[in-house]
């Protein structure tokens, strides 16, 4: 059971401390969640945590960010918690333990909605693109979060313009569950004009940020943000993206943290689709053109395989090559000799002498007074 003073503790360090905060999080780790944020607050820490922390240790709004969060439905998701998703979040925990700074877990997580957390990932799917998307990719994207969402996957993203939003949208319109990553505080709606878009996605799934109630959003804290979006999914598919952009920023974080990456691949005259196609030529990522293969990628072992397609068989399938020439040397209209046939197809006499009675007892060749024609279409 989580106490007061360690919710406390971790919603102010979260104040404290920019994201990613490496150093607070090792130091955390060391020491607890408690004692880290009465050393922060003295500022009795070792040089790395006292960069990360000096510059807003003497802010402590715990106990009104807890309050805030409170009134707009959140609530603060501790490492304490049962809650707390430690396995989706693991590889961020073992690439900071391999040097990767970008990658440190976060400390804490604001989360608005009624579903538990550890619950929604599960089975989840990160889906990402650009925001200044084209129409192909949006409705790529919209089909992604319907069709995972209808096999029971969460959809995380953005909550941004373009693919995110399609993505969200995707997912809700089959009553499934998505989560929505924000770079700002819980209690704000970025962009706003996906004010009503976030609050669906509260009602239905979930809405987390690291970020304290009332941060504002910045173009750092997104980059930033891309990391957890890349960590919950068991795979991220990047829809379209420019050659520059927040999605291969996240695609880039996804193939670091060892998640499966996919791509959509689109028209080869698309600026949209360039970073996808720049990703499968660098062989980061997979092509994906489905909900299956995406499943398949992601999925369980041996349960979620893409069902092959079976092809009809044709009656020559089994004949070897010569035979097959013979066949082929076969008129419907006009029966000919054995020797006839052999000049054709180029095939031995002897041989052709062998293969033509095969052919009948198959139902490929017919005898007649004049010698061998092509049966029939039965």
């Amino acid at each position: 059971m989580v106490t007061r003073e360690q919710r406390l503790a971790c919603a102010y360090l979260l104040r404290v401390a920019e994201p990613p905060a490496c150093a607070l999080r090792r130091f955390v780790a060391e020491h607890g969640v408690v004692a880290a944020a009465e050393a922060v607050r003295v500022g009795d820490v070792p040089e790395a945590v006292e960069a990360e922390t000096s510059a807003r240790r003497h802010v402590d709004t715990a106990a009104e960010d807890l309050a805030v969060a409170e009134r707009v439905g959140a609530r603060l998701v501790t490492p304490e918690d049962e809650d707390w998703p430690a396995w989706p979040l693991l590889p961020l925990t073992n690439a900071a333990a391999r040097g990767l700074k970008w990658a440190s877990p976060p400390l804490g997580l604001w989360v608005r909605g009624t579903v538990p957390l550890v619950e929604a990932l599960q089975r989840a799917v990160s889906v990402v693109g650009a925001r200044a998307a084209t129409s192909y990719g949006e409705h790529v994207a919209a089909e992604l979060g319907y069709g995972l969402a209808s096999r029971g996957m969460t959809v995380v993203s953005g909550a941004a313009y373009g693919i995110d939003g399609a993505a969200h949208k995707g997912a809700l319109n089959t009553s499934g569950c998505t989560v929505a990553v924000l770079a700002c505080g819980i209690d704000r709606a970025y962009p706003a004009g996906h004010s009503a878009l976030i609050d669906r996605i509260a009602a239905q799934g979930l809405v987390i940020t690291e970020y304290p109630p009332g941060t504002t959003p910045a173009r750092h804290r997104f980059l930033v943000r891309n990391r957890i979006i890349a960590a919950l999914g068991a795979g991220t598919v990047v829809v379209e993206a420019g050659q520059r952009s927040g999605a291969r920023n996240t695609a880039a974080s996804a193939a670091a943290l060892g998640r499966v990456l996919m791509v959509v691949p689109g028209p080869v005259t698309s600026a949209m689709s360039m970073g996808c196609h720049d990703l499968l030529r660098e062989g980061l990522a997979t092509s994906v053109s489905s909900v299956a293969e995406v499943v398949e990628s992601v999925g369980l072992f041996g349960e979620d395989l893409v069902p092959r397609t079976e092809t009809s068989a044709r009656p020559t399938d089994g004949l070897d090559s010569e035979a097959l020439r013979v066949h082929e040397a076969l008129e419907p209209r006009a029966a000919h000799p054995a020797e006839r046939i052999a000049e054709v197809s180029g095939v031995p006499l002897p041989r052709v002498r062998a293969v033509l009675p095969a052919l009948e007892l198959t139902g490929l060749a017919d005898r007649c007074e004049s010698g061998w024609r092509l049966s029939p279409p039965a």
